[in-house]
């Protein structure tokens, strides 16, 4: 039986669902919206005139042979803690792909990888969407235009008043006031979410805001696949007052708080009610190395709107490349697969970006 079908597991919710409308119009017919709820699926399958076809999946429980048979592309938009079902893809010959921001469980997955390498069929990319993503991408262009990296800083900036997903903001709050490892100096250091601030500059637009340190998974894949010898990604938000009040609980202690669960749900419930600012997001990326004998640093900037609709448009790009094309089977990253410039058909349509290179004084 020939594979065909694309599943989009969580493919009527906030990101799976402009990916299944971006891949319906491609493959029609083809494209899975997959989810526990059959009613919620056949809801937004009407509104796509039938391209996208509705599908009850349950990802707790183990997925038929049947039906990784006839799938040839599976896109994970939901959280998971236990890489069993991404494994049983690969190891039939099915394509994975994860939006997942999860450094845990992209790490675990990709050891996987690499212990059934001579097993796997298939073929998985990681680190898809905003941050990590495009945020990977970038990063990976600014090192290629130096001779030598040794320090990589990511900023990331946030508009309060965007469309976040439920389980995107549930994340965030999530991490808030956790402890995470970060490479320094090719020596792995535990760090603190919301601390250690940096002044970044995101341009005349946007100006100078404070981003503090965050654990985005990019920091500790591009520490390994770019081999830079320290690597750190820092988060801030268009309103500059709610960064400023975040650190300052996260100071205090109060942040602690968050782990009773009538707390989180009512901070996660105001960030999604309150719409506090715009829907921009900006990403900042930072090389410092050497250009020649020069000491020099490489600046990758992209702004856009609404980081959702990106990282759905990213997924989707991914997806489709993937789907029509041959990789090497295995687990990888979307910077070890592709490269930013791929993107130029549709990304600067999005977003806009710059880049440049300068000197460093001596």
């Amino acid at each position: 039986m020939k594979k065909q079908k694309i599943l989009v597991v969580g493919g009527y919710g906030h990101v799976g669902a402009t990916i299944c409308k971006e891949l319906g119009e491609l493959y029609p017919g083809q494209v899975y919206a997959a989810g526990r709820s059959m009613e919620k699926a056949e809801a937004f399958c009407r509104e796509t005139a039938g391209k996208v076809r509705p599908l009850a999946f349950d990802l707790r429980q183990p997925p038929e042979q049947e039906l990784l048979a006839e799938v040839k592309l599976v896109v994970m938009c939901l959280d998971q803690h236990d890489t069993a079902f991404a494994e049983q893809c690969l190891l039939s010959g099915t394509h994975y792909i994860d939006v997942s921001a999860s450094g845990a469980f992209l790490t675990r997955l990709e050891q996987w990888g690499r212990r059934s390498q001579a097993k796997v069929t298939g073929t998985a990319v990681l680190s898809i969407g905003l941050a990590p993503g495009l945020t990977n991408l970038l990063a990976a262009h600014a090192h290629r235009l130096l001779e030598e990296v040794t320090e990589l800083d990511i900023f990331i900036m946030l508009g309060l008043g965007d469309r976040h997903g439920k389980a995107a903001m549930e994340w965030t709050v999530d991490h808030l006031c956790t402890r995470y490892d970060v490479t320094q100096d090719h020596r792995r250091v535990s760090v603190e979410s919301m601390t250690d601030g940096k002044l970044v500059d995101f341009g005349a637009k946007l100006g100078k805001k404070k981003a503090y340190r965050f654990p985005f998974s990019d920091q500790q894949t591009l520490a390994g696949t770019l081999g830079v010898a320290s690597v750190s990604t820092r988060l801030c938000f268009d309103q500059e007052w709610v960064t400023r009040a975040v650190a300052a609980f996260r100071r205090s202690g109060i942040c602690r708080l968050l782990k009773r669960s009538a707390v989180r749900k009512a901070v996660v419930e105001s960030f999604l009610r309150w719409k506090w600012g715009d829907d921009l997001f900006a990403i900042k990326i930072e090389a410092r190395g050497k250009a020649g004998n020069r000491a020099a640093m490489a600046t990758c900037q992209l702004q856009g709107r609404d980081q959702s609709y990106m990282t759905a448009k990213v997924a989707a790009f991914a997806a489709k490349t993937l789907y029509s094309e041959d990789f090497p089977q295995g687990v990888y990253h979307i910077e070890q697969l592709f490269k930013w410039e791929q993107m130029q058909a549709w990304l600067p349509k999005e977003a806009d970006l710059q880049v440049s290179v300068s000197e460093l004084p001596r």
